[in-house]
């Protein structure tokens, strides 16, 4: 079916197998077309700005600049775009900052295809994708709102920072990750470190583990 009355998606993941394998969960659908695909996150912005499509899947973690920062310019050029934040991390972690970004809803990775079929002709429709872990989590928040978490007054790339290091990546594996010098990660650091108030490496991963911002193996 290619009809108008298509829900035609775009795909934005930097690895091909999960590209392959969210084109081979939609082709099984009669309703939903993948019209692009993107490894990055200027090619992202690119096929948002070309192809006249209803939804994009959005990995969070890109390559070369956070999904986050995508997901802002995208909704800056393309405000009827849907987009839908994929992510291996959990709600607690980036879901609340990527609907404050004008992200549509956000799905991990791990959940059944017919979650992700349902959301997308969910947020097609105009609607928000909410899982029941993300309104607990929107819950939460809301509960916490007299009471500002340290790590909310981060920038999104400072967050990002504080989340690689406590996760154990080094200054130079999170630069070379990112696409940044590590001078300019080196600026992050201290940035997250003063607005947290900790003094250290350390005492930022004690609070990352604490508040359940990272995964523990």
């Amino acid at each position: 079916m290619t009809d108008k009355t298509s829900i035609r998606v775009l795909i934005a993941d930097d690895h091909a197998i999960v590209r392959e394998g969210l084109k081979q969960i939609l082709a099984d659908t009669n309703d939903i077309i993948v019209a692009g695909e993107a490894a990055n996150g200027l090619e992202a912005i690119k096929i948002a700005r070309d192809s006249h499509c209803q939804v994009m899947l959005l990995d969070i973690s890109m390559p070369d600049r956070s999904g986050i920062e995508v997901l802002k310019q995208i909704k800056k050029e393309e405000p009827h775009l849907a987009v839908l934040m994929l992510s291996m991390h959990r709600e607690n972690q980036y879901a609340i900052r990527s609907i404050k970004a004008g992200a549509s809803g956000y799905l991990n990775k791990q959940s059944a295809p017919k979650e992700l079929v349902n959301a997308i002709r969910l947020v097609a429709s105009g609607m928000k994708y909410i899982s029941p872990a993300l309104a607990q989590e929107l819950a939460n928040h809301i509960n916490d709102d007299h009471e500002i978490s340290p790590h909310d007054s981060l920038s999104d790339r400072e967050y990002q920072t504080l989340t690689m290091i406590a996760s154990g990546k080094t200054v130079s594996n999170i630069a070379k990750e990112l696409s940044l010098s590590v001078k300019t990660v080196s600026e992050y650091r201290s940035r997250l470190l003063v607005k947290m108030k900790l003094r250290n490496s350390a005492e930022l991963t004690h609070y990352a583990i604490k508040n359940q911002l990272v995964e523990l193996e």
